[in-house]
């Protein structure tokens, strides 16, 4: 099923993958107002679904297929900055993660049209978001969110230096338990030829933020993948690899499963820390 760009398949398990950013569909008016450089897309978490395909067939799936350009639904819907004092890019971002203007002169979208692409697109996938996680509590008392992103490995304008393979955000601890954060970075850590980090330049967005309750039976990680785990090149076309992917999935797949234990095996529903 599908409204304002929002599709959804459920599944019968406790866990439930996130895809914010892999949507490429931009309304021919709103391309229009694109330059150049910003029709590339280039910030798209390019083929993240398909990395991610297969590899938990009893998860559920929310996709947004608008793209970041016209409304970034893992931004707080605020408009506050989720790293305050670093460079980012806001609800309709106004530059690329490299810093470059995205839009013509002149066709930047303004306060009231920001507003009304939330409400169109922004809303009804947090809404979707929050009706899966009702739906898998409901099933099995507690839900695990888990967040999918990738980005290009190296972004100045972003971050110094080299980004590692797996970044995982908690918001520092706070939107999951202790045993679903160690569960990842576990999982990452015994797994040779990735390098990871808990909690470093990426801690989590909007989403990660917003629906990660442990209190109250939700646990949400955001994954953020450096794109040089599983692309052939990080720049026009972005070519999936997959030898590079054939090496990345099993460790996906393992990070999942123990995920999916901890939900099924009791864990969670006795309120641990």
């Amino acid at each position: 099923m599908s409204a304002a760009g929002v599709a959804v398949r459920e599944g019968s398990g406790p866990l439930i993958l996130a895809f914010p950013h892999v949507g490429t569909r931009v309304p021919a008016p709103i391309l229009a107002r694109l330059n150049e450089l910003g029709r590339t897309l280039a910030d798209t978490d390019w083929w993240v679904d398909r990395l991610y395909d297969g590899l938990a067939p009893t998860a559920t799936a929310v996709r947004m297929d608008v793209h970041r350009y016209v409304i970034d639904v893992n931004r707080d819907p605020g408009g506050a900055s989720l790293y305050p004092g670093q460079n980012t890019t806001g609800l309709c971002p106004l530059v690329d993660f490299e810093g470059n203007a995205i839009w013509r002169p002149g066709e930047e979208p303004g306060e009231d049209e920001i507003a009304e692409r939330t409400a169109a697109h922004h809303t009804p996938y947090h809404a979707a978001l929050a009706d899966q996680i009702a739906r898998v509590r409901a099933r099995h008392d507690v839900a695990i969110l888990y967040d999918c992103h990738s980005i290009r490995s190296a972004l100045p304008f972003l971050f110094a230096g080299t980004l590692p393979d797996l970044n995982i955000g908690t918001a520092d601890g706070n939107s999951c338990a202790a045993v679903v954060q160690a569960a990842v970075a576990e999982a990452a850590a015994t797994t040779t030829g990735f390098s990871h980090v808990v909690n470093g330049r990426f801690k989590g967005g909007w989403t990660t933020r917003q629906h990660g309750r442990p209190a109250d039976g939700c646990h949400a990680v955001q994954m953020e993948l450096a794109q040089s785990t599983y692309l052939a090149a990080e720049r026009v076309p972005f070519p999936y690899d997959e030898a590079r992917a054939s090496r990345l999935r099993p460790l996906l797949a393992e990070i999942l499963r123990r995920l999916e234990r901890l939900a099924l095996d009791g864990t969670l529903s006795q309120g641990v820390s």
